[in-house]
């Protein structure tokens, strides 16, 4: 069963749809699903024997409160990153609505992720000992706390959070094979964990890849050594994305180009599977690029997800715990950060609850940025060469041709991860002498938050959308020239030509066309015929006309820019929340859940007018873009 609520131009697109517009505005607005479909079936369920313990129990060991401490401790670098604030994060809650929208429920397949003490709580659709928790449960007005509260016991707010993670086994309980993909984790139920020397203590073992044999560093809590923890397996659990792989198949399967049926869940989001058909996986090159320092390949070990996200502190005084001394853990402690490219949102979740008047953790939030800029500057390379000079005069224009080369230097493709808005481009600008800009291409403006996609412009996305038959069939991404986004009913794949990463092979024995992973609408050349790996660079020309009388020499600077959220993708989702069937303003959706009214978010605005409020606020810049890889300059001859 489907439920939309699309412009009318698209519902008369998809036939048989407008009988179902009634049935979602009404699931929607008692926060019902619309169907019995169970959209989170595997994996360990709510319920749970021992209770996901709050952060604020780990904090007083964990957490450094002066000094130079805060730069390395486990919950300092936790408490900024996107993991802490995956329930936090207004974007997330804004795109919740339009999935619950699209199809009534969905909401249980998107918190599974970002509340796992939420929904393993039995708070969100699947209630404790079975049946559901009632209204509201997929739209998340069953959780408790609130978004400025702190990490405490009760405020499912609090994200991803440590006793969760450090509970996660690559196993069932029953040894039922891990998972990878849609949050179907297996999680430690135990009631009492025995350590490696016997001792017993309460509660399932906190899991993480040391062995404490010394006898110095023994934690105060059951423990065990789990190599799982140093594997991107861990990460892929959540970190891959398909439709929602229901009880009775997959919401959604792929269709290929030209209409092609599969009956491969449509693959939403693939950071997991790009790093796993990488050479990253495998093994790498020591500078990254294909070459060591001697000039030929030099191999080492594979590079897991934790390697590059959780850095390891080069603090002289690293410590994982307050019980330790300084330095203990000096060159052998890798931080929480779990760094991305996300420097947009924690800005907003710092100005909007992490002040002094919310929980108070602005520093953790600081440094979260910090850290997600200096990992895009180190995401890619880019080379600028002139191609052709003629030089402008007084009397007549001029031209140059321009190469730009963008080589993707990270374990997976440029940008990864979670699509809708999502974008990456090259800015390139032709000044002249005079420092007056003559040309560019992919200009944005920071006043309207437009980019302007002119004929040159390189913009690296994907875009999904909705196969719609007729004559011609097609993959619709947009109507009447606005870009869609229904992330729970796409179901092709429009355009993907992000750059893929090093050693890049699309296709495996499982995938034989690479379907899952492949470029969709775009070539990337294989690095040799018939070797089945693609190149991780991509190459594009530029000819700008340089007006007459521009002054000489002139510049040619090239960057490129990586943009959390489109103008296009925040105007959508509000645009959703106040087109029939309208979505209410979160207290009066929520009205009667715990905690209930809030005092700060949305409020008596939906969700989707409140991200956009937040996107028009002057302190947050429209989602502004971020340089990755380094700003390349080449200058022409007088």
């Amino acid at each position: 069963m489907q439920a939309l609520s699309f412009e009318v131009a698209l519902i008369r697109r998809l036939p048989g749809i407008a009988r179902f517009v009634f049935v979602a505005a009404f699931a929607l607005w008692i926060g019902a699903p619309a169907t019995a479909l169970d959209l989170t079936p595997h994996g360990t369920q709510p319920g749970l024997l021992w209770g996901l313990e709050e952060p604020e129990s780990c904090m007083s060991c964990h957490r450094g409160f002066s000094g130079n401490l805060p730069n390395f401790m486990p919950h300092n670098t936790w408490g900024g990153s996107m993991m802490a604030n995956a329930a936090r994060d207004p974007l997330f809650w804004a795109a919740l609505d339009v999935a619950n929208k699209d199809f009534p429920g969905a909401g249980d397949f998107c918190l599974r992720c970002h509340t796992p003490p939420g929904w393993l709580g039995g708070r969100v659709v699947k209630a404790i000992g079975g049946g559901t928790t009632g209204p509201g449960g997929a739209s998340g007005c069953r959780l408790q706390g609130d978004y400025d509260n702190y990490d405490g016991k009760g405020n499912d707010y609090a994200g991803v959070t440590c006793h969760f993670c450090h509970r996660m086994m690559p196993t069932g309980p029953a040894s039922e094979p891990g998972m990878i993909g849609n949050a179907n984790i297996w999680v430690d139920n135990a009631t009492e964990c025995t350590n490696p020397d016997g001792s017993s203590f309460g509660g399932p073992c906190r899991r993480g890849p040391y062995a404490y044999t010394d006898g110095m560093l023994d934690p105060p809590h059951g423990w065990v050594q789990s190599d799982y923890h140093t594997k991107s397996a861990m990460c892929g659990t959540c970190h891959d994305v398909s439709t929602p792989d229901t009880d009775e198949g997959p919401l959604k399967t792929l269709v290929l180009e030209g209409g092609v049926a599969t009956t491969r869940p449509m693959p939403i989001e693939r950071t997991y599977s790009e790093w796993n058909r990488s050479l990253f996986s495998d093994v790498i090159y020591r500078d990254g690029l294909g070459e060591g320092a001697s000039g030929t390949p030099a191999l080492a070990r594979e590079q897991h997800c934790q390697d590059c996200h959780m850095r390891v502190s080069e603090d002289p005084a690293a410590k994982a715990c307050n019980q330790n001394s300084n330095g203990s853990r000096a060159g052998n402690l890798p931080v929480h950060e779990f760094v991305g490219a996300n420097a947009w949102v924690p800005a907003i979740i710092k100005g909007e609850y992490a002040g002094p008047g919310g929980f108070d953790r602005e520093a953790d939030y600081d440094r979260t940025i910090a850290s997600a800029k200096a990992m895009l500057a180190g995401a890619a390379s880019v080379q600028t060469t002139i191609t052709a000079y003629t030089a402008p005069t007084a009397g007549a224009a001029g031209s140059i041709g321009v190469r730009v080369k963008v080589t993707n230097l990270s374990g997976h493709k440029l940008p990864t991860g979670y699509s809708e808005g999502r974008r990456m481009w090259i800015n390139v600008k032709a000044t002249s002498a005079t420092d007056v800009v003559v040309a560019e291409s992919a200009a944005w403006d920071a006043a309207t938050g437009v980019l302007t996609e002119d004929a040159q412009a390189k913009v690296y996305e994907t875009l999904q959308g909705i196969w719609t038959a007729g004559s011609p069939g097609e993959c619709v991404v947009e109507v009447a020239g606005k870009k869609q986004f229904h992330f729970v009913l796409n179901n092709c794949i429009r355009k993907d030509n992000r750059i893929p990463p090093l050693g890049f092979r699309p296709k495996t024995a499982a995938d034989p066309n690479g379907d899952e992973v492949r470029p969709v609408g775009y070539t990337y050349p294989e690095t040799s015929p018939g070797s089945g790996v693609l190149v991780n660079h991509d190459t594009t020309d530029y000819t700008f006309t340089l007006p007459a009388g521009t002054a000489r020499p002139i510049r040619i600077d090239a960057k490129l820019q990586f943009q959390i959220s489109s103008k296009e993708y925040i105007e959508f989702l509000r645009d959703q929340a106040i087109t029939a069937p309208v979505i209410p303003a979160e207290n009066t959706m929520c009205a009667g859940g715990p905690d209930r009214p809030f005092d700060i978010g949305p409020q008596s605005q939906s969700r989707g007018e409140y991200m956009f409020g937040l996107w028009s606020n002057p302190a947050y810049g429209k989602s502004p873009p971020e340089t990755a890889g380094n700003p390349s300059t080449v200058t022409t001859p007088n």
